[in-house]
Order: C-alpha cells, then sequence, then structure tokens
C-alpha cells in the first residue's frame, strides 16, 4: 500500500475507477474513463484498479459497490461516487481540483 499512498499523494488530481471485468457497469465506464482522461490530458492521472487484483485496497478504501470512482489530491480523497456517470460530469467534477 506504500505504492498507493505515493500515487495519491501528487499535486495532479488522481482520478481512480475501481472495476472488475465481470460487472457490466463497470466495463461501460472504460470508455468513458477514456474519453475523461483524452479531454483533460495531463491535468489528470485516470488509473483503473481491478478488485479483484487489488483485495486489500479494495477493502481499505470500502468499495463495496462497482464502479467506485474516487478523486485524489495531495493524499486527500476530494470525491467518491459508486455506479456510473457521464464522462462531462466527472471532468466538470476533476476541473474542480486541477
Amino acid at each position: 500500500m506504500s505504492k498507493f499512498g505515493e500515487l495519491i499523494d501528487g499535486q495532479v488530481p488522481v482520478l481512480l475507477d475501481f472495476y472488475t471485468e465481470g460487472n457490466v457497469e463497470s466495463t461501460a465506464m472504460h470508455p468513458i474513463l477514456k474519453d475523461v482522461a483524452a479531454a483533460l490530458g495531463d491535468k489528470v492521472k485516470v488509473i483503473k484498479i481491478d478488485i479483484n487484483k487489488n483485495i486489500e485496497l479494495a477493502e481499505a478504501l470500502r468499495v463495496k459497490s462497482l464502479p467506485t470512482l474516487i478523486i485524489y489530491k495531495r493524499g486527500e480523497m476530494k470525491w467518491r461516487h459508486s455506479g456510473a456517470q457521464e464522462a462531462n460530469y466527472i471532468i466538470d467534477i476533476i476541473q474542480h481540483y486541477v
């Protein structure tokens, strides 16, 4: 988990997408998050985290439903949402933390 601390500790907002391949809503978010990353470029890091491969982290963050989106900046959780969202809504949220 020390790598996780380093990952979320930067000046650039980090959008975490907790997902699993077997979940329809999770896989539906993949192209939406690609659009978010393309629109914001280096203003944000978009990171997908498969909960089946990161069970300890998902449990520590109490991820109960998928997809779960979390924004961190400077090591602090700024926003969290469970369920699918539209790209423009996510972009607007991230803009508050850029």
